[in-house]
């Protein structure tokens, strides 16, 4: 819940940016606890797949970010 604050609340957009990976980073993590506790591995597949797509979608965002403000 925290993390969605800091996406709605930061003062700048690399602060809401970390607010998002944080929160990439905790649903992961309750991906992989729930395919460990009901012992499916399939969760543990969709929990990397979400990982990658998140950081890379990080990456997309920031690489994006800085160049705008280089610009302006």
């Amino acid at each position: 819940m925290l993390c969605l604050v800091q996406i709605l609340r930061g003062p700048t957009h690399f602060d809401r940016l970390v607010g998002l990976n944080l929160m990439v980073a905790n649903i992961t993590a309750i991906i992989v606890v729930l395919g460990v506790y009901y012992n499916h591995l399939v969760y543990l597949d969709v929990a990397l797949v979400y990982a990658i797509l998140g950081f890379v979608s990080v990456i997309a965002i920031s690489k994006y970010l800085t160049g705008r403000e280089l610009h302006q």
